[in-house]
């Protein structure tokens, strides 16, 4: 999976109406029927049985420079938009493919008269607020690098973004599995530096445990159940690969205890956040996945975290900002 970062900036008057227009208000396919080819709808519609889709596109650039960019997005990849150096929405590519007639009608044509022809549909969207700062920081790029056209990121940064922002992957869009690929990439993992990482965490997760637990049992954060300690885990409140020295080593406050029934997959994956004051915020997205809308909706809604306090605050809104998956900022 790679990542794609495109400025988008929102402060912009025709950008902003271009969002509003194909992302706040998803594209019908049947209303632009006789300006897509055959193929193209079909694919949408195979892909958006509701027969709408959230759209964008990219212009080719002077002398086509943005050309050889685009080349490099496939389906599955992530896009995210940036402006007023954030982050504020992201989005997997489901679809591409190339339409004049379809973009200017949709967004019109810019100051050179080109439009936004290399057209792509959007899945999974969700809203951010990641300033530019910190994804300059985390990637180690100059402190004075802008997002000034579209950006296909080098697969070692995306690999960071990605467990910076838990990302899921849209499996259904994704290229077919290189076999022999994927079996040297296990084999990979059986080396001694693996060995010792894994030891080492293994090491840090029962320490934690053994400091979170009362006995042989204890009381899930989320959900509140008590249970045997076999059944909960010491779930860091922010992701430990972002956590700093300190912060790993803040043992009183990083970590809840979180159980294996569903609690921590659903914290992990941005689909329940802890807002201040304790109480469970749920995201909207978690309604497209029925099994986890009705655990959510048994277990988790209405609910306050006891485990929440102001000193765990800085944590829990980390989650909030950069895990949790947010609705589409309007």
């Amino acid at each position: 999976m790679r990542i794609v970062m495109q400025p988008a900036r929102r402060s912009e008057k025709d950008v902003d109406q271009h969002y509003q227009d194909t992302i706040v208000k998803p594209v019908v396919f049947d209303d632009h029927a006789d300006v897509l080819d055959a193929a193209t709808l079909s694919q949408l519609k195979q892909l958006f049985p509701d027969g709408q889709a959230q759209m964008w596109g990219v212009v080719p650039g002077k002398k086509n420079a943005n050309v050889s960019r685009i080349k490099k997005i496939r389906p599955g990849d992530w896009v995210f938009f940036s402006g007023d150096k954030r982050v504020y929405f992201g989005g997997t590519v489901a679809l591409m493919w190339r339409n004049k007639e379809l973009a200017t009608r949709l967004w019109g044509t810019d100051h050179a008269d080109s439009t936004w022809e290399y057209m792509y549909a959007l899945s999974g969207t969700r809203g951010f607020d990641i300033p530019i700062e910190e994804i300059r920081t985390l990637l180690g790029w100059n402190p004075n690098r802008n997002i000034m056209g579209i950006s296909v990121l080098r697969e070692e940064e995306s690999d960071t973004l990605q467990t910076l922002l838990t990302l899921d992957p849209a499996t259904a869009a994704l290229e077919p599995v290189d076999t022999a690929q994927e079996e040297a990439a296990v084999a990979a993992f059986d080396g001694e530096l693996e060995r010792t990482a894994q030891r080492a965490q293994r090491g840090e997760q029962t320490a934690l445990k053994r400091r979170l637990l009362q006995g042989s049992a204890g009381q899930c954060a989320l959900c509140g159940r008590i249970l045997p300690g076999t059944f909960l885990i010491a779930a860091h409140i922010k992701k430990r690969a972002m956590c700093s020295d300190d912060e790993r080593r803040d043992l009183a406050n990083i970590a809840m205890l979180a159980c294996t029934f569903g609690c921590d997959a659903v914290y992990e994956h941005g689909y329940v956040a802890v807002a201040a004051e304790g109480v469970i915020q749920v995201s909207p997205l978690a309604a497209e996945i029925p099994e986890v809308a009705a655990y959510i909706q048994e277990k988790l809604v209405g609910r306050s975290v006891t485990w929440w306090l102001p000193s765990r605050e800085t944590y829990y809104l980390w989650h909030r900002t950069h895990t949790f998956k947010a609705q589409p900022p309007l």
